[in-house]
């Protein structure tokens, strides 16, 4: 097997396209009107699935968190410490909800967390070295 994307479940279609497209870069391959929308993100697929939509294909009632989701974090690289610091402002000033400013953490990697309008949370973080040679993963 191999991954071929991500999704979250959502409740506000229209916000969340917006936000992902709008804020953090998304490419969407679908008109915002689209019950599941497809968007891709560097050549990785990511999916909005509506929550409703979802638990009637399956049959099933599923609970949600509410507030900040605790359950998983996307996590997007950029190649500097100085862009770290920039996507966070730039994010926030266009509505991410701010979770843990910028910080350069012990082990060396420079980072911080916001979440969408849903509370998904999102780390923006870098080794302030180009993707193709941050640190390996082991």
């Amino acid at each position: 097997m191999r991954l071929d994307g991500f999704g979250i479940f959502v409740n506000d279609m229209g916000r969340m396209i917006r936000f992902y497209k709008d804020v953090l870069g998304f490419e969407i391959k679908e008109a915002e009107d689209t019950k599941n929308v497809y968007l891709i993100k560097d050549g990785t697929l990511f999916l909005l699935y509506g929550r409703k939509d979802f638990e009637r294909m399956t049959n099933r009632k599923y609970s949600y968190t509410s507030g900040l989701n605790g359950h998983f974090e996307l996590a997007l690289y950029v190649d500097t410490f100085d862009e770290v610091d920039a996507s966070f402002k730039a994010a926030v000033e266009n509505g991410a909800e701010p979770v843990m400013e910028p910080t350069t953490e012990p082990w060396g990697q420079r980072t911080c967390y916001i979440a969408d309008p849903e509370g998904n949370l999102i780390e923006i973080g870098s080794w302030d070295k180009p993707y193709e040679i941050r640190e390996p993963l082991k």
